[in-house]
Protein backbone atom coordinates (compact mmCIF):
# COMPACT_ATOMS: atom_id res chain seq x y z
CA UNK A 1 0.00 0.00 0.00
CA UNK A 2 1.00 3.66 -0.54
CA UNK A 3 1.05 6.36 2.32
CA UNK A 4 2.42 9.33 0.50
CA UNK A 5 4.20 11.45 2.96
CA UNK A 6 3.34 15.10 1.81
CA UNK A 7 -0.30 14.21 2.51
CA UNK A 8 -2.07 14.57 6.00
CA UNK A 9 -4.85 11.71 6.45
CA UNK A 10 -7.82 10.90 8.16
CA UNK A 11 -9.40 8.26 10.82
CA UNK A 12 -11.94 8.01 8.43
CA UNK A 13 -9.64 7.35 5.20
CA UNK A 14 -9.54 9.91 3.33
CA UNK A 15 -6.77 12.62 2.51
CA UNK A 16 -5.57 16.09 1.96
CA UNK A 17 -2.77 17.55 -0.15
CA UNK A 18 -3.41 21.55 0.37
CA UNK A 19 -1.94 23.82 -2.32
CA UNK A 20 -2.20 27.47 -0.66
CA UNK A 21 -5.64 27.40 0.96
CA UNK A 22 -6.84 25.00 -1.72
CA UNK A 23 -7.15 21.25 -0.29
CA UNK A 24 -7.02 18.29 -3.18
CA UNK A 25 -9.30 15.54 -1.33
CA UNK A 26 -9.90 12.06 -2.18
CA UNK A 27 -10.06 8.90 -0.23
CA UNK A 28 -6.59 6.78 0.81
CA UNK A 29 -5.27 3.68 -0.95
CA UNK A 30 -6.11 1.23 2.21
CA UNK A 31 -10.42 2.72 2.07
CA UNK A 32 -10.36 1.80 -1.86
CA UNK A 33 -9.02 -1.50 -1.21
CA UNK A 34 -11.38 -2.00 1.46
CA UNK A 35 -14.18 -1.04 -0.50
CA UNK A 36 -12.92 -2.79 -3.96
CA UNK A 37 -14.01 -1.69 -7.30
CA UNK A 38 -15.46 1.83 -7.13
CA UNK A 39 -18.46 2.62 -9.83
CA UNK A 40 -20.05 5.79 -8.82
CA UNK A 41 -18.65 8.77 -6.66
CA UNK A 42 -21.71 11.36 -5.85
CA UNK A 43 -20.74 15.13 -4.72
CA UNK A 44 -23.65 16.88 -3.78
CA UNK A 45 -21.86 19.77 -2.32
CA UNK A 46 -20.61 21.79 -4.94
CA UNK A 47 -20.13 25.32 -4.21
CA UNK A 48 -21.51 24.89 -0.74
CA UNK A 49 -19.91 25.30 2.90
CA UNK A 50 -19.29 21.82 4.78
CA UNK A 51 -18.05 21.57 8.21
CA UNK A 52 -14.86 19.32 8.88
CA UNK A 53 -16.40 15.96 9.75
CA UNK A 54 -19.48 16.26 7.78
CA UNK A 55 -20.48 14.21 5.04
CA UNK A 56 -19.97 16.00 1.27
CA UNK A 57 -20.85 13.09 -0.85
CA UNK A 58 -20.68 9.46 -0.90
CA UNK A 59 -18.81 7.07 -2.55
CA UNK A 60 -20.09 3.79 -4.47
CA UNK A 61 -18.62 0.01 -4.69
CA UNK A 62 -19.72 -3.00 -6.48
CA UNK A 63 -20.96 -4.19 -3.12
CA UNK A 64 -21.80 -1.07 -1.08
CA UNK A 65 -21.91 2.77 -0.33
CA UNK A 66 -19.89 4.77 1.84
CA UNK A 67 -20.20 8.37 2.98
CA UNK A 68 -17.18 10.99 2.49
CA UNK A 69 -16.40 13.07 5.36
CA UNK A 70 -14.47 16.45 5.00
CA UNK A 71 -11.50 16.53 7.09
CA UNK A 72 -11.35 20.53 6.72
CA UNK A 73 -13.79 22.79 6.75
CA UNK A 74 -14.30 24.65 3.63
CA UNK A 75 -16.19 25.39 0.27
CA UNK A 76 -16.42 22.45 -2.15
CA UNK A 77 -15.09 24.41 -5.38
CA UNK A 78 -15.10 21.44 -8.15
CA UNK A 79 -15.47 18.23 -8.21
CA UNK A 80 -13.11 16.06 -10.15
CA UNK A 81 -14.94 15.34 -13.38
CA UNK A 82 -13.12 12.48 -14.72
CA UNK A 83 -14.49 10.64 -12.54
CA UNK A 84 -17.57 10.83 -13.93
CA UNK A 85 -16.60 8.89 -17.00
CA UNK A 86 -14.03 7.30 -15.01
CA UNK A 87 -14.69 6.17 -11.53
CA UNK A 88 -12.44 3.48 -11.53
CA UNK A 89 -9.66 6.07 -11.20
CA UNK A 90 -10.46 5.94 -7.41
CA UNK A 91 -8.57 2.60 -7.52
CA UNK A 92 -6.17 2.94 -10.35
CA UNK A 93 -4.72 6.13 -8.98
CA UNK A 94 -6.41 7.55 -5.85
CA UNK A 95 -4.05 9.89 -4.91
CA UNK A 96 -3.49 11.19 -8.61
CA UNK A 97 -6.15 11.53 -10.64
CA UNK A 98 -8.55 9.91 -8.64
CA UNK A 99 -8.34 12.44 -6.61
CA UNK A 100 -12.49 13.75 -5.76
CA UNK A 101 -13.10 17.13 -4.96
CA UNK A 102 -11.22 20.40 -4.81
CA UNK A 103 -11.88 22.41 -1.39
CA UNK A 104 -11.15 26.40 -0.75
CA UNK A 105 -9.86 25.49 2.80
CA UNK A 106 -11.56 28.05 5.59
CA UNK A 107 -9.35 27.50 8.48
CA UNK A 108 -5.47 26.59 7.36
CA UNK A 109 -4.91 25.23 10.77
CA UNK A 110 -7.63 22.48 10.11
CA UNK A 111 -4.38 20.60 8.01
CA UNK A 112 -2.38 20.54 11.41
CA UNK A 113 -4.99 18.49 13.38
CA UNK A 114 -4.34 15.60 10.36
CA UNK A 115 -2.72 12.27 10.87
CA UNK A 116 0.85 11.81 9.04
CA UNK A 117 1.24 9.28 7.04
CA UNK A 118 3.17 7.42 10.03
CA UNK A 119 0.03 7.77 12.42
CA UNK A 120 -2.14 6.63 9.64
CA UNK A 121 -0.21 3.99 8.70
CA UNK A 122 -0.31 2.70 12.48
CA UNK A 123 -3.83 3.17 12.57
CA UNK A 124 -4.70 0.71 9.66
CA UNK A 125 -1.85 -1.71 10.73
CA UNK A 126 0.22 -1.55 7.42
Amino acid sequence: MNFPAELKYTKDHEWVRLEGNVAFIGITDFAQRELGDIVYVDINTIGKDVAQEEVFGTVEAVKTVSDLYMPVAGEVMEMNTMLDANPELVNSDPYGDGWMVKVNVSNVADVAGLLSAEDYQALVGA
